[in-house]
This record gives C-alpha cells, sequence and structure tokens, in this order.
C-alpha cells in the first residue's frame, strides 16, 4: 500500500499519470462483399464496385474480402482501401483454364489488407473437394502480417461440397499465425444443413449475416460488433462487417 501511495503521489506532484502496462488494442474492422460482378450472373447491375468504393470510403475497413468479382475492380478497389496487400485468385474450369467475366478478365476472389497490418507472403489454391459444376473453387489468404486474412467462395451446388470445402481452408489457417481472420460467401447457414458452425475450428469463432456470409476470427481478437451493410440493391447480397479489438 505504501508503494502505491508513494507512487501515485510521486505522479500527482509531478503532473504525469503512473504507467499504464496493458496497450490500447487496435479496433480491426473487416468487410465482406459478393459484389456479383462476372457480368453472367443475374444479380449482375454493373454498378456493385462503385458503392462498394463507397462503402469502404465511408466505413474505412482494415480487412477487405470480396466475391465474384474481376481483375479490373481490383484497382478501385484498393485506390479507396489505400495502401494495402492484395491478392487475388481466379476460380479454374475443370480443364485448368480459369473462369472468366463476361469482359473477358479473369473472375475469382480479392483480399486486401491494410499496409500497417499486412505482410508480404501471398497464397491460393483449389479445393482439394469440387462439386460437378464448370466452376473449381478456390481460396485467397494474406496469412503473415500482424493479422492474416483470407477470402473464399465455396460451391452453390453442394452443401457437403461447401462444408467440405470450409473444413479444408479452417484447417490450413489453423496452422497460421495469429491473429487470423476467414471472410467469404460460404454458401452455408448456421443452424442449416448441413451446419456453417461444423466449420468452426478450437480457437476460432465465428459471425454471420443471418445468410450465406460468415467471417471466422481467432479468440485472440475480441469481438465488438457484426454490421450488415445495405448494398443498395447493386447485388443480391448485403454487405457483413465484423469489428474486433486486436491487442
Amino acid at each position: 500500500m505504501k508503494v502505491r501511495l508513494v507512487l501515485a503521489v510521486a505522479c500527482a506532484l509531478l503532473g504525469t499519470a503512473p504507467a499504464v502496462s496493458a496497450t490500447t488494442p487496435t479496433e480491426v474492422k473487416i468487410l465482406q462483399v459478393n459484389i456479383c460482378n462476372s457480368g453472367l450472373a443475374g444479380c449482375y447491375t454493373g454498378k456493385a464496385v462503385a458503392h462498394t468504393v463507397s462503402v469502404i470510403t465511408s466505413v474505412k475497413p482494415k480487412v477487405l474480402s470480396v466475391n465474384e468479382s474481376c481483375v479490373s475492380d481490383i484497382e478501385p478497389l484498393h485506390k479507396a482501401m489505400g495502401p494495402s496487400a492484395v491478392a487475388f485468385v481466379a476460380a479454374q474450369r475443370p480443364d485448368g483454364t480459369p473462369v472468366l467475366c463476361r469482359n473477358g478478365e479473369q473472375y475469382g476472389n480479392i483480399v486486401m489488407v491494410t499496409g500497417e497490418l499486412a505482410g508480404s507472403v501471398t497464397a491460393t489454391g483449389l479445393y482439394n473437394t469440387q462439386d460437378t459444376s464448370a466452376e473449381r473453387r478456390s481460396w485467397a489468404c494474406l496469412p503473415a502480417g500482424k493479422i492474416g486474412a483470407c477470402t473464399t467462395h465455396l460451391s452453390a451446388r453442394s452443401g457437403s461440397t461447401a462444408l467440405a470445402q470450409c473444413k479444408e481452408l479452417m484447417a490450413r489457417v489453423v496452422g497460421y499465425p495469429r491473429p487470423a481472420v476467414v471472410a467469404g460467401d460460404m454458401n452455408l447457414r448456421y443452424h442449416g444443413w448441413p451446419d456453417v458452425q461444423d466449420c468452426n475450428p478450437p480457437g476460432f469463432y465465428r459471425k454471420g449475416d443471418g445468410g450465406l456470409q460468415h467471417i471466422f476470427a481467432s479468440t485472440n481478437l475480441a469481438f465488438k460488433r457484426g454490421t450488415r451493410i445495405d448494398m443498395d440493391g447493386t447485388t443480391d447480397h448485403p454487405g457483413w462487417m465484423v469489428t474486433v479489438n486486436m491487442s
């Protein structure tokens, strides 16, 4: 008690505060969007990229996951994010050629992490388990840095295939340095059949938008809130943002 009292008095006399051992946590916003921008699906409007740019400018995420994008979408999204690491992975046809958007560009998924949190490593790949459609599903990760992040878009044809793909990616991410997050349109629902929660490994938790989009985060990221974002009819999915604190 004497030590604490002397410290408090000394600090008061000097006009300073006692040192605080704990560091102030960093707030990290993780934004997931499916922009339906291939130009081939019925949900295409041609306006989703511009609207996503406005969302990024407004909410200022530090991690961005984008599904159903074309290669040229990277530039405006990257400009909105500011200095950041980027990984893109194309979906593939069964013959190994990339799936293409209507404009002839490669079609796939994007993940970005702002420069102050990103590392320099990129990892991408295709799932071992695929459905019978013409699109082989893929994943992309930025696994090294102050936070690791992955994006994916899982099978829309088979729930069991989507769950197997989800488990495959999460098994990979469990081996990455933490903290880490995985975001995407999983085409799985909470309490659905199959249940997306069955994909959640120890050391992680899941937060979903009430539909098909989910964000998994390692438990050393403290959950603050989840926010559904109106995309104003520019795509058939809401934006989904999870805010966490990183110590």
